[in-house]
């Protein structure tokens, strides 16, 4: 069973998430909180695998919060609820851990496929929504493109073709097909070049990529 903290401001809307997961039969709601606070605690408590948080909660909201979550010794792998048009800070989130977004409207099914594909270690680059925010943050100024690329530098020049293609939102599999690679491989450079990088998650590292304006697709 996949272990989730639901954690919304809005006892109502924590009820139907709880509902909507838990009906998936793989699913199973640990705890619910209010705030970001809260989640913290129910997280030693409850040790989720996966946080289900809203971005906009009085008190602590949900960017402190996966801020928070990211610090701890071993933390939880964080789905933000979101709605694009209002969330201009989300960025902020990724950057602190965070692996993806999911808009208040998705579908029970998605909600709930979505849950089992950060589980499994895999970071929501897929949906629209996400690529729009990656895209939309990485839009900065020079000296920031070349802080970027001189972050890549340290890699290997194999390692940030794999970087690449995770920036993309390729699985392990995809792009050990794509490199010609084993996917033990591909695990193993992710890991090294996650490493080097000081992050946690594919997330950040896509971030990284988009912020050193490198076309993801293009050969080192």
């Amino acid at each position: 069973m996949i272990r989730v903290l639901v954690v919304d401001d809005e006892a109502l809307v924590r009820s139907g998430l709880r509902m909507i997961l838990e009906a998936a039969g793989d699913i199973a709601v640990v705890a619910e909180a209010r705030d970001g606070a809260d989640a913290v605690d129910a997280t030693r408590r409850h040790r989720p695998d996966v946080v289900l948080m809203d971005v906009r909660m009085p008190g602590t909201d949900g960017l402190a919060g996966a801020a928070a979550l990211a610090a701890l010794p071993e933390p939880p792998r964080v789905i933000m609820l979101t709605t694009f048009d209002q969330d201009e800070y989300v960025h902020a989130a990724l950057r602190a851990g965070a692996v993806g977004f999911l808009l208040k409207d998705t579908p029970p099914r998605d909600l709930a496929e979505a849950v089992r594909t950060v589980a499994a270690g895999n970071a929501m680059l897929a949906p629209t929504v996400t690529r729009r925010l990656i895209s939309s943050f990485a839009e900065r100024g020079p000296s920031v493109a070349d802080q970027a690329r001189a972050r890549l530098g340290v890699l290997t020049e194999r390692e940030r073709d794999v970087v690449r293609a995770v920036a993309r939102g390729l699985s392990n599999v995809e792009i050990a097909r794509e490199l010609d690679m084993a996917e033990a491989t591909v695990k193993a450079h992710v890991s090294r070049a996650l490493a080097k990088l000081g992050m946690t998650n594919r997330v950040q590292a896509a971030i990284l990529v988009h912020d050193a304006r490198l076309d993801p697709g293009a050969p080192s």
